[in-house]
């Protein structure tokens, strides 16, 4: 299993960014990841300095959003669309994008119910329910 550092998500954050201003050749998870990075300019300037970003610290009480995660949670989120897992995900996600009338809200709406399975499960320490997180982002999408 790839358990990424820390560090090294930062640096491939960083790399893909570098890379993608520069019009050099990337990786197709690169181009994944370059992609979010367009989506969200106002974390370009964190993205700019990978010495900057590999020091930096993210913390509630700072009330500022960690780039880093986000643009990994984007990740996530597209590679269980790619492949439906857990299964039913791809079909939930297309009604909350209806809803919504925009993917990328969508993907935040679905970063929610992602980030409250996580925490149910470290908080219990039983594994992530997938089906409590498809069951929320189908709330999410026929609620009114």
């Amino acid at each position: 299993m790839f358990s990424p550092s820390q560090d090294d998500v930062r640096r491939f954050f960083c790399t893909a960014y570098r890379k993608q201003r520069g019009g050099e050749l990337l990786s197709p998870m690169e181009a994944i990841a370059a992609d979010w990075i367009a989506e969200h300019p106002e974390y370009h300037a964190e993205l700019s300095d990978a010495d900057t970003a590999l020091a930096a610290h993210y913390t509630v009480e700072e009330g500022r959003t960690n780039p880093f995660l986000h643009l990994s949670m984007h990740l996530s989120i597209a590679e269980q669309l790619s492949v439906d897992q857990p299964r039913g995900i791809k079909q939930a996600f297309e009604l909350l994008a209806a809803r919504h009338g925009s993917a990328h809200e969508a993907q935040h709406a679905l970063m929610e119910c992602l980030g409250g399975m996580l925490w149910a499960s470290q908080r219990s320490g039983l594994p992530p329910d997938g089906e409590a997180y498809i069951d929320c982002v189908r709330r999410r999408a026929t609620s009114r």
